[in-house]
Parts: structure tokens; C-alpha cells; sequence
């Protein structure tokens, strides 16, 4: 008995024996004998010319009653997880070019990128399991995938064909605006890592025209945002106004963790040495990328032996030993 026929037509082949393929790991553990060859429910190979797949039940095994409910909210599931792993994309690129007005390719798979991020994290090889982050995205996954099930289980219960292209374009109201919101919410990322991304080129150039002003200047990190400012001779450096024209720059596009820029750019030193525990904070990242081959960060040399105890906090005082540097692109 054939319950339900499902089509794809604006899919290729490969599409196509990819959704056979879910709808058959969906319904792998319903075999009413396993040592039969022939399950209660199966699955036709896909129809290439009508783009179609039947789902069969042996009326023997089968009833209706009793078993349609498993059988409609199974085939719910293959369909939404068919869904949101092969179609979403282009769902997402149609919102971004329809919806967002972006024509140029680039910008657009750069902004599917962003939207695949918000959803599902940055692409890494292995994840732990106890990671919360990933715990997140998986749950709204799932949640978003069973919201999209519900919908077709409850077609599907009283009706036997479905469309899917058809049910996607014009059923699917919820799951739309959820996308809707992630492509707006990436548009509003993207446009701003753009900005800033204009913003660090223009502080380059600012600080390429400046005249050098300091042979060296040492940058010691308390934490945080806590840096200290020391001279060739490792005296501290009174606090210099800025550039009013760097202020008004910083003041408009960062936040007071980075009026170290701002200092930096006035006192315009030909090199530095930050001497920090956390290299890897983005603060540092900014700062090499601003003032590129000027800076060179240290973490073990004397000075930073001086400034900082074995677990890496500020003290007053410790024996000036110079210990063995380990850096990353450090002065000696």
C-alpha cells in the first residue's frame, strides 16, 4: 500500500537520493523481523522523471491507526533534517539577495558564511561534548528542526502527496522568519566587522604618516586593560594627551579598553614591546595588526620576570633575573 508520495522537482538527482537517503536512516530500526528481507515500510528508489518517492507499508504488518502516527512524525523528522541540511543555504542566500538587496556573490556566500555561523558555531573539526556553547546550538538546532517537523507531520497526516519545493516556498511561515532574523542579525556583524575593518585600515595608514617620535617604548599588560607605558630606559611615561584627531577617531568606533591605541599613536614610538601573560587576548591581535612589524610581544624576559609572579599576576617586586625569552616575534 502506498501511504504517502513526496516530489522535489526543482532538485537534481543527487539531491533527490539524498533525501531517499534520510528517509531511509530514519526508518532503519522499524524492521518488523530482522531477519526478513522485506520491512513493514520501505521507501522506492527515487523517480528521476517525476522526481518522486513513494513510501510503501505492508498492510499485514501495518496499521493504520496504531502505526501512522510513528510513521507520519518519522518522515517528518528525514524531511526537516533534509531540509535544514541541504536546502537551508539557499534559503538563506534567497532572504540575502531578496530580502537584503545583495547582488554581488562574493558578499553574498561571505554572508551565508556569517548566517551558518550564528546557527551552528564555527566550523571546527571535533567538538567536546561537554562544550556549552555547542550544547546551545544544538538544542536551538534540534528545536528549530522539530518546529519544522511538526508542520509537515500534520500534512502529511491528512494528505498523500507532498510537494516538498512547494511546501518550503509557501507553508513554512515560522521557519522563514526564524531565517529572516539570523540574515538580519548577520547583515548587522558583517556591515560592522566591515566597518571596523576600515577603521583599523585608516589607523595604519595614520600610523605610517607619523613621524617617529620614540626609538622604543615598552608596553607592560597588568590584565584586562590595564597597561602601563615605560620609556627606553624603562621610566614611566607621563600621560600624553592624544592626537585630537586619533581621540575623536577611537572615541567614535572603540571603547576606552583601547585609549592604549590612542597613546601609542601620539607618542608614535619606532618600536614596542608589550610585556604581557595573555597574548592570545584580541587586544594584542588589534595592536600587531595596527602597528604591524613595530610591535613585538614578550612574555619571559626580565623585565617581565620583574613585573609579573610565576602564575603570571603583577607584583611590586621580584629579583631582576633575566630568564630564557619565549615570544612571539620578540626584541631581544
Amino acid at each position: 500500500m502506498e501511504l504517502f508520495t513526496v516530489s522535489l522537482l526543482s532538485a537534481s538527482r543527487e539531491a533527490i537520493d539524498r533525501l531517499h537517503h534520510c528517509l531511509s536512516e530514519e526508518f532503519v530500526d522499524l524492521h518488523s523481523d530482522k531477519d526478513t528481507a522485506v520491512p513493514f515500510v520501505s521507501f522506492t528508489r527515487p523517480e528521476y522523471e517525476t522526481m518522486e518517492i513513494s513510501c510503501l507499508v505492508d498492510l499485514a504488518d501495518f496499521k493504520l491507526a496504531t502505526d501512522g502516527p510513528q510513521m507520519y512524525r518519522r518522515s517528518a523528522a528525514a524531511f526537516a533534517r533534509y531540509i535544514m541540511s541541504e536546502l537551508e543555504p539557499m534559503l538563506l542566500k534567497a532572504i540575502i539577495r531578496k530580502q537584503f538587496h545583495y547582488e554581488v556573490v562574493k558578499e553574498i556566500e561571505v554572508l551565508e558564511r556569517y548566517c551558518q555561523n550564528i546557527l551552528y558555531g564555527a566550523a571546527v573539526p571535533a567538538v567536546q561534548e561537554d562544550d556549552t556553547d555547542t550544547a546551545l546550538l544544538r538544542s536551538d538546532r534540534e528545536r528549530r528542526m522539530g518546529k519544522v517537523a511538526d508542520e509537515i507531520e500534520q500534512f502529511l497526516s491528512s494528505n498523500t502527496r507532498l510537494h516538498l519545493d512547494g511546501f518550503v516556498t509557501f507553508r513554512l511561515a515560522a521557519y522563514w522568519q526564524e531565517l529572516k532574523e539570523v540574515v538580519a542579525y548577520a547583515v548587522d556583524e558583517y556591515v560592522m566587522d566591515k566597518q571596523y575593518q576600515e577603521f583599523i585600515s585608516l589607523l595604519k595608514y595614520f600610523v605610517r604618516m607619523q613621524e617617529v617620535k620614540l626609538p622604543i617604548v615598552h608596553v607592560l599588560h597588568k590584565g584586562g586593560s590595564d597597561f602601563v607605558l615605560y620609556d627606553q630606559e624603562f621610566q614611566m611615561l607621563e600621560t600624553v594627551p592624544a592626537d585630537r584627531i586619533v581621540a575623536e577617531m577611537l572615541e567614535s568606533e572603540m571603547n576606552m579598553e583601547d585609549m592604549i591605541v590612542s597613546t601609542l599613536i601620539t607618542v608614535s614610538p619606532q618600536q614596542i614591546v608589550i610585556h604581557t601573560r595573555q597574548p592570545e587576548l584580541p587586544v594584542m591581535r588589534t595592536l600587531e595588526t595596527i602597528f604591524e612589524h613595530r610591535v613585538r610581544l614578550c612574555c619571559t624576559c626580565g623585565h617581565c620576570s620583574y613585573f609579573f609572579d610565576e602564575q603570571g599576576l603583577p607584583i611590586v617586586q621580584t629579583t631582576d633575573v633575566v630568564s630564557e625569552k619565549r615570544v612571539r616575534n620578540v626584541i631581544p
